[in-house]
């Protein structure tokens, strides 16, 4: 059945633990609030703050102890929690457009503001980037002291049940069961499955009819395959970092790159990994100070072997391994000119096949989630069920590495907030 926000009809009941029918509610034990957020992470500490500040009673409802948990261990236990360049560039979406009116109404500043207030210290790591100076246990802190100052109400220990929908939410939980008229849900995605990530946002679209854009790791090491279709060769390189261009999908990322036991990971190869899925190419550039042709007309004249000629520019270990996978065994300058053209084509132009990634055990965000196109990018409402909400991590809105991802937290948190 389908539902809209000016005729509702009564939704089977679905269980989303088990997918089986469970008894109808009791109402003498229910609990009743005008608007009801599922996770206790940014995006729904921010939305309930916005929510309360307004007046609404508000609960959150979070299914681990403690609130917060991807806050506690972002940026290395600093938390990036935004980055002050963000703009509509910075993330990946069906639809690029979407996150242009949350991040106008709500940018960096606005969230550096709260930072001051609660008297945080904190620093650009670069260029925009801004971390705590201390912990990201203060973000928490801050989000927890702002939640009680506006009034919202935090359950944690308190897991979904079921949902259904009759004139407003009815919410079966562990603990007891909910009403209220808005329901938001910001659950986040399946990143990070350690820290209780789970599918209950997709589950919650699939209940009520909203498509979603199939889920994938995001920021995510690659286990790359060479472009004959070998397996990786370099895992004898494991832990030596270097600094490269990395391409995909139309886009460039500049910073380091990290050799691990199964692949590639770094900002920059975290980077490209949102524009490559499995099955994809990328490209590295490991000389990105040095020009293309110019060395190459040098290397003409080389009377050193590749792997010495290459430890001007790498470590003893990459320049052998290198020289080793990419160049004969010969001096530079008796190369036949083809083989010259192979090894530079390597080091600036080297093409290779995600052959597949870590995972979301290593992921730090999910691509894909609830379309847009199903949302109202003022509001984050569904277009088609009145009063539900769909906000973070779980909506199609993917934003690069630096900051971005707690920016589109806050702003479509505050957007929300702002309506419910």
């Amino acid at each position: 059945m389908r539902c809209n926000a000016l005729q509702v009809k009564r939704l089977r009941i679905i269980t989303l633990t088990t997918g089986k029918p469970l008894p109808k509610f009791t109402p003498h034990m229910t609990q009743r609030f005008e608007a009801i957020i599922i996770g206790a992470g940014a995006a729904g500490l921010m939305c309930a703050i916005t929510a309360a500040q307004r007046g609404r009673s508000v609960l959150i409802l979070e299914h681990n102890q403690k609130i917060g948990k991807k806050i506690l261990i972002s940026g290395g236990g600093r938390c990036n929690f935004t980055n002050l360049n963000t703009g509509p560039e910075n993330f990946i979406s069906r639809n690029p457009d979407f996150c242009r009116s949350a991040l106008a109404r709500f940018p960096a500043e606005e969230f550096v503001s709260l930072i001051n207030k609660h008297k945080i210290e904190f620093f650009e790591k670069k260029a925009g980037q801004l971390f705590s100076r201390d912990s990201s246990r203060q973000i928490v802190k801050l989000l927890k002291d702002e939640c009680r100052e506006a009034g919202a109400h935090i359950q944690t220990n308190c897991s979904i049940d079921e949902i259904s929908n009759d004139n407003g939410f009815n919410l079966k939980t562990s603990l007891k069961n909910y009403e209220c008229d808005s329901l938001i849900i910001a659950t986040g995605a399946l990143s990070f499955p350690q820290l209780g990530a789970t599918d209950l946002g997709y589950r919650v679209a699939q209940q009520f009819d909203i498509p979603t854009i199939k889920p994938r790791p995001g920021l995510v090491p690659i286990i790359p395959q060479l472009s004959d279709g070998r397996p990786w060769p370099f895992r004898k390189l494991t832990g030596i970092s270097l600094d490269c261009i990395a391409q995909a999908g139309g886009q460039s990322f500049r910073g380091n790159l990290l050799f691990t036991h199964q692949g590639l990971s770094g900002p920059a190869i975290l980077q490209t990994s949102n524009y490559c899925p499995n099955g994809n190419h990328f490209t590295l550039n490991m000389m990105p100070d040095n020009d293309r042709l110019d060395l190459l007309n040098s290397s003409r004249f080389e009377n050193r072997k590749p792997d010495r000629w290459l430890e001007q520019w790498f470590p003893k270990r990459v320049a052998h391994s290198f020289a080793l996978e990419f160049a004969p065994d010969q001096l530079l300058a008796q190369m036949k000119q083809t083989a010259r053209e192979r090894l530079i084509e390597h080091l600036f132009d080297w093409r290779l096949t995600a052959a597949d990634n870590e995972g979301y055990k290593k992921a730090e965000v999910t691509v894909g989630g609830v379309d847009t196109e199903a949302l109202s990018s003022k509001t984050m409402e569904s277009k088609k069920i009145g009063g539900l909400f769909f906000i973070g991590e779980v909506v199609d809105v993917t934003g690069w590495l630096g900051g971005y991802n707690f920016q589109w937290a806050w702003a479509s948190g505050h957007a929300a907030g702002q309506v419910i």
